[in-house]
């Protein structure tokens, strides 16, 4: 870590740009300051969006009235599994969430651990 230290302060002392400051990095550094911006202010107007319509679905806060899950992981729940009538049976539920257990066996071999087969939906295993 240290060496790294020496490494980045050599690389900040050979920086062209300490003592000129050039009028167009300004003029750069202010639009993409104002893009974050207008990104954060789309992103608050889409959250809020999602929210209202996740309100209106009446899984929402069954799900959210699970100790851990908030309103964004509910959402998310909500979004990935879509209609649930779809799974005649809990297992496919979670077979499609990819949290299944593998199953090792050969003959008479049956393994001791056994991980989950992440074979489902990323975003719903991460939710």
């Amino acid at each position: 870590a240290k060496e790294k230290a020496i490494e980045l302060k050599a690389a900040a002392a050979r920086n062209p740009f300490e003592k000129t400051v050039y009028q167009s990095h300004i003029l750069s550094l202010g639009m993409y300051i104002n893009m974050i911006l207008q990104y954060k202010e789309h992103l608050s107007k889409l959250e809020s969006e999602i929210d209202a319509l996740a309100k209106e679905i009446e899984e929402y806060n069954i799900i959210k009235s699970i100790p851990g899950i908030g309103e964004k992981i509910a959402a998310t729940i909500i979004s990935e599994i879509g209609e649930i009538d779809r799974f005649n049976h809990p297992k496919k539920l979670v077979a499609f969430a990819g949290v299944d257990p593998s199953v090792f066996e050969s003959g008479k071999f049956s393994a001791t651990k056994n991980r989950i087969t992440k074979r489902g939906s990323s975003r719903l295993r991460h939710a």
